[in-house]
């Protein structure tokens, strides 16, 4: 496993993956490699815990925004929580949470998403 994924694990057939680090062109295709392999599985919906990254640059976010494209071809959706003020941000500057959704907390984000 790459060292930006820290854990992953289901809850209701929601794929929760947990990051540690700096979400740059590593740390998305470390997400992308998961999501990828699980949308072959047949599953389709996901959640990314950021709690402990807080800092994004541009080629991570568009990797993020290739996921999302991937997503929409097989009806999924992607979700974040625990994200850092900095992270919100940027994702609402960069368009994300126009195609996902920023969620408080995992308990929040597995009853919406």
């Amino acid at each position: 496993m790459n060292s930006f994924i820290k854990n992953t694990k289901e809850v209701n057939q929601i794929v929760i993956i947990e990051t540690d680090g700096y979400l740059n062109k590593e740390g998305g295709e470390a997400i992308a490699a998961i999501c990828y392999e699980k949308i072959k599985a047949g599953q389709v919906n996901f959640l990314i815990n950021m709690a402990t990254t807080k800092v994004v640059n541009s080629i991570g976010v568009s990797i993020l925004i290739e996921i999302i494209e991937k997503l929409q071809e097989v009806d999924g959706k992607i979700g974040y929580y625990n994200l850092a003020p900095i992270v919100s941000k940027t994702f609402n500057i960069m368009g994300l949470t126009k195609y996902s959704t920023v969620f408080s907390t995992e308990e929040e984000a597995l009853v919406d998403l």
